[in-house]
């Protein structure tokens, strides 16, 4: 999972008629307004293509709408794409755009493509958005078909920029963008693994691989060990399937002259059937993608594997599959935790916040005095966000802060849940000092649940992210795929690098 595919270089741009690259196709990103000029595609018959489209009201410049006019021979390239910005050029268009332009690409067969930096924008934020969007929008789920036909592939990309632009500059921007990227399409293809090729030993195993691969410390906790330790609540989660759990540690230390340690947890159930509190099974395939929160950790530290920014890391993910059996846990059960608490268990669907509790208190015990947990953790968050936006909650609002920033460099969307008293009280539990559900009263779903965990946060600074809505979808939407979309990774990787990514 660590190999690259589509390699991406830049070259300074003299005319139309240049194609030294040997590109198959052009793409060009126009906005609204641009649209309205003339001479866009340096030969008149393609402008007065184009300008058809235009008047037609196929192409208006919208962002997503992507025209593919064949050359027939009046330039060097099979194809001009011409992609649209909306009403203005940003990063975050250009990203939309590349992503656009590379389905076409994969759809026509094109394996060289040359892309236009248009002008409004400082070349540097052309460059990484360009090339993050080129490379989110090659992803494809991986197939298991008997006789899968050869897949397309974009082997090559080059980002036609201004003569006076520094070449050793936007090679390190393309450099960042591509760890972002593809540490972005790791998540994505650990999402949408079958449970029965992902189950807790074999995450386990890839989160070993990738430590081994950047040489990141390691540890996992098998059954045993995590019984040995008094985690009842993994222990119970993982009880009623034939594959038991694991408790997943990496570390990383990039400043190892601070005190300062970032915890990072992870949701890592690989199948959750809801246990003797069972799901419908309409749709239940969904559920290989409940080990997301756990992907998207691994995909950030797939980045910071390269781009080793001054941080140190405590990464914990608590992996189990939640099953029905004769040894399944019981709604009514109370389990003792790593912590000590009590959790009276009213519904063993609600299992996400049960071991992401256990994986706080040890991030914890490692050293970790800030904590940030990412889970797919409730349907309630689709209640409130539906499947655009991911919901957020903390017990330090100066803490979230520069995450949600970071979450509008990388143009991903997320939004702050309130943290009253009132929410809190609703999981006192008569029998343990906390229960895992409201019970009948389902009100505030993604609310109570997230705060759970941050019961278990106590006093320490915590932030949690639901992707119940955001972390899989049942078809494309937008510049998101189809199944796992590996949301998060993004903003955890400005987050954690800072300024390194997005300038």
């Amino acid at each position: 999972m660590f190999e690259k595919v589509t390699e991406i270089t830049t070259s300074a741009f003299t005319s139309y008629m240049d194609n030294a690259s040997g590109a198959d196709a052009i793409v060009v990103c126009l906005s609204e307004s641009e649209l309205r000029q003339g001479g866009l595609l340096g030969q008149p018959q393609l402008d007065a293509a184009l300008q058809r489209l235009s008047a037609k009201g196929i192409f208006t410049g919208a962002l997503g709408e992507l025209e593919a006019l064949p050359t027939h021979g009046l330039l060097p390239y099979a194809y001009v794409l011409v992609a649209g910005l909306g009403p203005a050029i940003s990063r975050d268009t250009l990203r939309a755009a590349a992503v656009y332009a590379a389905r076409k690409a994969l759809a026509l067969r094109l394996e060289r493509l040359a892309l236009k930096l248009p002008s409004g924008i400082d070349s540097r934020s052309a460059v990484t958005g360009l090339t993050e969007g080129l490379l989110l929008g090659t992803y494809r789920i991986a197939a298991y078909r008997k006789n899968e036909p050869a897949r397309a592939e974009l082997r090559r990309a080059v980002l036609l920029t201004e003569a006076a632009a520094d070449a050793a500059l936007l090679e390190q921007a393309i450099a960042t963008a591509q760890a972002v990227a593809e540490g972005t399409n790791y998540a994505r293809d650990l999402t949408n693994l079958p449970a029965n090729k992902l189950v807790p030993a074999s995450l386990a195993e890839e989160a070993a691989k990738l430590a081994r691969h950047y040489g990141f410390a390691s540890e996992v906790l098998d059954e045993h060990e995590i019984a040995a330790r008094g985690m009842g609540g993994l222990t119970a989660v993982g009880g009623g399937s034939a594959n038991p759990p694991r408790l997943i540690t990496l570390q990383y230390k990039g400043d190892p002259d601070s005190a300062d340690v970032l915890g990072l947890v992870g949701k890592g159930v690989t199948f959750d059937t809801g246990g003797i509190s069972m799901k419908d099974p309409d749709g239940m395939e969904e559920m290989i993608s409940d080990m997301g929160g756990a992907a998207t950790i691994l995909g950030a530290l797939h980045i910071v594997g390269q781009l080793k920014p001054k941080i140190n890391l405590v990464v914990v993910i608590p992996a189990a599959e939640n099953m029905t059996s004769g040894s399944a846990y019981r709604p009514g059960d109370v389990v003792t935790l790593l912590s000590g608490h009590t959790v009276e268990v009213l519904n063993t669907d609600a299992e996400g916040r049960i071991i992401l509790a256990e994986g706080v208190t040890y991030a914890k015990q490692l050293g970790a005095n800030r904590l940030i947990d990412v889970a797919t953790l409730t349907g309630a968050i689709l209640i409130s966000f539906a499947d655009v936006a991911t919901g957020a909650i903390t017990n330090d609002d100066l803490f979230l802060k520069p995450l949600l920033d970071a979450a509008a460099q990388a143009g991903e969307k997320v939004w702050q849940m309130p943290n009253y008293p009132e929410y809190r009280a609703m999981l006192k539990s008569h029998v343990a000092d906390v229960r895992n559900s409201t019970g009948t009263n389902r009100w505030a779903g993604a609310i109570t649940a997230g705060l759970f965990i941050g019961f278990f946060a106590e006093e320490t600074p915590w932030i949690h992210l639901d992707t119940g809505g955001t972390a899989w979808l049942w078809s494309e939407k937008g510049t998101e795929p189809k199944g796992g979309t590996g949301v998060i990774v993004r903003t955890l990787a400005a987050y954690l690098c800072g300024n390194s990514i997005y300038e």
